[in-house]
């Protein structure tokens, strides 16, 4: 939601959750939802497999689940590595798989679908690297055409690996204009991009081509997915800059592997408050 007062505008964004962190903690998927909507939260994000054996009665148990709740439905996550393989075989049966997950997306009425597209193979050797570019934006721009006739975003997930295509804020403004499709734009990922040395004032790059954000803690060093709070990340330049960028998205936090499973509530309840504060501090959640 975009708020206009005289000629000043700001975002306010809604403040979300990725659903996994119940699940690999033995949280049941509607107890989770329901924990999650308690916590206060705006809404989640999905991560769930449509192409899994059990796939179609849980996409409408959590479409029933959320409904009841009125827990609106963001985003749905997935990896889909196969869209820079070799094989061409592989790329078209990851680009179908990738057409499923819009279609959940569709079923959830979500916003988006949270992409991460793979990794250059074989040390940038064999293949040449230029190549494995070229596959990820064929496939992600015939996507996001899918994607567009649904009313969806593919927003691409840079990931802060060596080998990862897409690792940088620079290979994202590269990526997004060389795919050059509306409906394929950037996830921000706060922790990723200090492991990846992108500084707050290098999402300029991205203004209009942001939609969607996830939020965690890391050490600075490593992949961490920590609440807001526990590692090194200096949260409020970054927190700034993406108000700055002025789109109607959600800030998710993505939180993965709590040390002590038994304290999974506490862990969601203590990431909930840090990053509620870090939005309230600058407007950006009402």
């Amino acid at each position: 939601m975009l708020h206009i007062v005289g000629r000043q505008h700001y975002s306010i964004m809604k403040l979300g959750m990725i659903n996994s962190a119940w699940e690999q903690h033995g949280v049941g998927l509607v107890d989770g939802l329901r924990k999650t909507k308690e916590l206060g939260f705006d809404c989640v994000d999905i991560f769930e497999d449509p192409m899994e054996p059990q796939a179609a009665d849980r996409i409408t148990e959590i479409k029933q689940t959320c409904d009841e709740l009125e827990l609106p439905i963001i985003s749905v996550v997935g990896v889909s590595v196969g869209l820079v393989d070799f094989n061409p075989s592989v790329q078209r049966f990851h680009v179908e798989r990738c057409k499923r997950y819009l279609d959940m997306g569709a079923t959830f009425g979500a916003k988006n679908y949270l992409l991460v597209i793979g990794e250059y193979i074989w040390q940038k050797e064999v293949i040449p690297p230029e190549e494995q570019w070229r596959f990820a934006v064929e496939n992600c721009r015939l996507l996001g055409d899918y994607a567009g006739e649904r009313d969806l975003e593919i927003v691409i997930e840079l990931e802060p690996f060596h080998m990862s295509l897409v690792n940088n804020i620079g290979e994202m403004d590269r990526f997004l204009t060389d795919v050059n499709n509306p409906a394929v734009k950037a996830n921000i990922d706060i922790s990723h991009m200090v492991l990846s040395d992108s500084p707050p004032e290098s999402l300029a790059a991205l203004k209009g081509r942001a939609g969607h954000v996830h939020i965690s803690d890391c050490d600075g060093k490593v992949h961490g997915d920590l609440p807001p709070g526990r590692g090194a990340v200096p949260f409020e330049g970054y927190m700034h800059a993406i108000k700055d960028l002025d789109f109607d998205g959600a800030i998710s936090l993505e939180l993965e592997y709590a040390p002590d499973p038994s304290q999974i509530v506490e862990w969601v309840t203590e990431a909930y408050s840090a990053t509620d504060r870090l939005m309230s501090a600058i407007n950006l959640r009402h």
